[in-house]
């Protein structure tokens, strides 16, 4: 049993893969007093099953209140992201969250799971998402910023979609 309150790792450029994601998502389950989790993991190649991984095991943490997860460049694509916002969705006691997903081609579908899951975030109260560079049209677009309003607790958005294709249209829907 861990007893960590904050946890702070920065594991970037490990290579580690789908089965290294496992592995930490499993141990970071056992810190069930863990309120706030700072996890980097840039250029890991997770993909897809490790992304999974890790919202199941992080889900699990029910006294997190506060989660910054950076997966930038880990092939995670829409599957990864539609297993990430099931168990965000999940974290009933999150008030804040910082999802950095830039290069990781979730498209559209992977914005429609993102904001579905966000939706359900009900005590959210602040939310930095940064999907630069991962081919997001108007469809996604509209599909988060649906999502973002059924946030109704939320005083403070940051919302990065730069390097996308949401268009005129796209800009037009998130007003």
């Amino acid at each position: 049993m861990c007893y960590l309150t904050s946890l702070d790792l920065n594991l970037i450029v490990n290579s580690f893969g789908e089965n290294g994601a496992k592995y930490l998502g499993e141990e970071l389950s056992k810190c069930a007093t863990l309120t706030s989790l700072n996890l980097n993991l840039l250029f890991n190649s997770i993909g897809e099953i490790g992304a999974k991984y890790l919202g199941e095991e992080i889900s699990k943490c029910v006294t997190l209140t506060s989660l910054n997860l950076n997966i930038n460049v880990n092939s995670i694509s829409e599957n990864g992201a539609k297993y990430l916002g099931e168990e965000i969705s999940k974290c009933a006691a999150l008030t804040s969250l910082n999802l950095i997903l830039i290069i990781n081609n979730i498209g559209d579908n992977g914005a429609k799971y993102l904001g579905e899951g966000i939706a359900k975030c009900v005590t959210l109260t602040s939310l930095n998402l940064d999907l630069e560079r991962n081919s997001i049209g108007e469809n996604g677009a509209k599909y988060l910023g649906e999502g973002i309003s059924k946030c109704v607790t939320l005083t403070s958005l940051n919302l990065n979609l730069k390097n996308n294709s949401i268009g005129e249209n796209g800009i037009r829907i998130l007003k």
